[in-house]
């Protein structure tokens, strides 16, 4: 099957390809085959038209903690310290597999409405086999582009340690064996000692996985490098006040951070590293839902926010542009997880990763710049048309998929929580 789209601006986020106002996509199977305008369509093509439509790649989420979408919304005032003590600590453990499947593909829902196609998974729960296969199974179940990145739990690390658990190399075998499937796997570690640190990154290697890592001014690049236990690639979580030596090192490993701004400013981790002067590269991510919307025009907006108060303030000579900004929502994060030669941008060749969004409304209307547009003026409302490898997830703003099992079982289980949240999140 083939459609053809006919918008009034393709902003591609292929510098090779451009933009095209009005501009066209065509689409065939799960594949973008031509960008461009006047484009010849196979006989049959369905033609999707929206003269006021604008047309980008889907957006992509580097760092996100999907099981947390059961307790959505209920840590608003939290700092860092109350997220770990509370959100980790507390509530966590009392979630056995049926509901972290649960949260995760409630998550990945979110995901989709806003136009989120790819999302990597902090997945920092796995405490049992019988927990990650309902988690990879949810994965699997919620036609979202993923990275499930497995890691265990605050009070596993804090009980056991940071090693990592011998189930991931059954994982990675028996689940998640492609590296070139709609879900893949990465790793999560979060610390130890030296010979910790190097046991995991030679797990990392010898499974061919990606490492995630939360990371901040207390933590060293330099001594992972020095201890042989930097993977090459690894994306720093966060990395707030973070100097320039350790970014250097960090870019140099051809690593990447993933800032996730609202949060960061909201919890107290430091200000969002937005600055220009550093040579890392980052890529957006949303973080926790107990505490912000996970939608990925939030997160543009607190970065272009916290962009421009740095350059105010005397603290960066330059600060991100909206063209920037849509770069680190969709191609960038894209290169932060390895899936760049699939998705993150709109190149023939590529999956077809797509997000419509509607343009014609009295909110946002008229479009004079349409980075503009996307990054400051739109939000979930504007989302038309969501495409993940070709396949129509949703259409008119709307889900194709029948969620109301979902959404009665998730309510029953915020039922069984509410004593224990009760006062936590005001």
């Amino acid at each position: 099957m083939s459609t053809l789209f006919r918008v009034a601006h393709v902003l591609s986020m292929d510098p090779d390809i451009g933009d095209f106002s009005p501009g066209e996509v065509l689409v065939e199977g799960d594949r973008i085959t031509a960008v461009g305008t006047a484009l010849d369509a196979p006989p049959g093509t369905e033609r999707v038209d929206v003269p006021a439509g604008i047309l980008v790649p889907g957006f992509v989420d580097t760092h996100r903690h999907m099981w947390e979408a059961l307790l959505r919304g209920g840590a608003p005032h939290h700092t860092l310290d109350d997220y770990m003590s509370d959100v980790l600590g507390r509530f966590g453990p009392v979630l056995g597999p049926h509901d972290l499947h649960l949260g995760t593909l409630l998550s990945a829902r979110a995901a989709l409405t806003s136009g989120i196609t790819t999302v990597q998974d902090i997945s920092n729960i796995q405490d049992s086999p019988d927990a990650t296969d309902a988690v990879v199974a949810a994965h699997r179940a919620s036609g979202l582009r993923t990275v499930f990145a497995y890691g265990k739990s605050f009070p596993a690390m804090m009980r056991d340690g940071f090693g990592l658990p011998g189930d991931l190399r059954r994982v990675r075998a028996e689940l998640l064996p492609d590296p070139g499937g709609l879900v893949t796997m990465a790793v999560v570690v979060e610390g130890g000692d030296d010979d910790v640190e190097r046991r995991n990154a030679a797990v990392a290697r010898d499974l061919g996985l990606r490492v995630a890592r939360h990371f901040s001014a207390g933590k060293s690049a330099v001594r992972l490098r020095d201890i042989g236990a930097l993977v090459p690639g690894t994306v720093f979580i966060h990395a707030n006040d973070v100097d320039d030596a350790e970014l250097a090192v960090i870019a140099e490993s051809g690593g990447s951070v993933s800032v996730s701004p609202a949060v960061e400013l909201m919890m107290g981790h430091g200000y969002p590293m937005m600055k220009a002067r550093h040579r890392v590269p980052i890529s957006l991510s949303t973080d926790v839902e107990v505490t912000v919307p996970a939608d990925m025009f939030t997160q543009m907006r607190a970065a272009y926010q916290a962009g421009r108060h740095a350059k105010h303030a005397g603290w960066d000579e330059a600060a991100p542009s909206v063209r920037d900004v849509l770069h680190l929502a969709t191609l960038a994060g894209a290169r932060a997880l390895g899936l760049d030669g699939r998705t993150g941008s709109l190149t023939p060749g590529k999956r077809a990763d797509l997000l419509l969004l509607r343009a014609g409304r009295p909110d946002v209307a008229p479009v004079l710049d349409p980075y503009s547009t996307v990054v400051l003026q739109m939000d979930r409302a504007h989302v038309d048309t969501v495409l993940v490898d070709g396949r129509t997830m949703v259409r008119d703003g709307r889900p194709l998929t029948d969620d109301t099992s979902l959404l009665d079982q998730a309510r029953a289980v915020s039922r069984q929580l509410a004593p224990l949240l009760a006062g936590r999140g005001r």
